[in-house]
């Protein structure tokens, strides 16, 4: 069983690597030196949908003829989906710690 600094120590990892993938492939990284978790947070949020809105920009010109590039549409539309499981599996694992760090007895 892991222990509440455990838990901690892999959603700081796991939260690390998704900012990191966010970083260097949807947004510009913050010109502000004193980054918060909520900041970080918000740029990914803000990062995923930005891919999402990308993909279905790119999904829509391709239904309506505007665009002949349908193999970049669905790898968008990929990428845009497994950041999006991503973000869930990273909810789920705060969930979860949330709800280790509730059941331990003082």
């Amino acid at each position: 069983m892991m222990t509440p600094i455990d838990t901690q120590q892999s959603l700081l990892a796991q939260f690390a690597d998704l900012k990191q993938i966010a970083s260097n492939e949807v947004i510009a990284p913050s010109s502000v030196q004193d980054s918060s978790f909520a900041t970080d947070f918000t740029h990914v949020i803000r990062g995923i949908n930005a891919e999402q809105n990308a993909a279905s920009e790119l999904m829509a010109a391709v239904d309506s003829g505007r665009s002949d590039d349908l193999v970049g549409a669905m790898v968008a539309s990929q990428k845009a989906s497994l950041s999006f499981e991503m973000l869930l599996q990273m909810r789920n694992k705060v969930m979860n710690g949330i709800d280790d760090i509730m059941r331990m007895s003082l």
